[in-house]
């Protein structure tokens, strides 16, 4: 049975808005997959009314296959696996 990989959403921490706009940019031009939505997001986390940490949160959902019509596998791999 083949498996066939449709879509994937990951989400990325960065540091500053030219960097979520650079990271967006680059899943555009990647010809391995569609860039089927993506967001960004400035995030704070206060205490006790203080800024104690600032960053964008970068949504990406990158689409591999068309779910009515795969042709091609994927293989997912993750650090450390061969």
């Amino acid at each position: 049975m083949a498996k066939y990989l449709i879509s994937t959403v990951e989400t990325y921490r960065v540091d500053t808005e030219h960097e979520a706009v650079a990271a967006i940019e680059e899943a555009r031009n990647d010809n391995h997959y569609t860039l089927g939505k993506y967001s960004s997001e400035y995030k704070e986390k206060k205490s006790k009314g203080e800024v104690i940490d600032e960053y964008y949160k970068v949504v990406l959902t990158k689409i591999f296959n068309d779910i009515n019509d795969p042709i091609t596998e994927t293989k997912v791999r993750y650090g450390g696996e061969e």
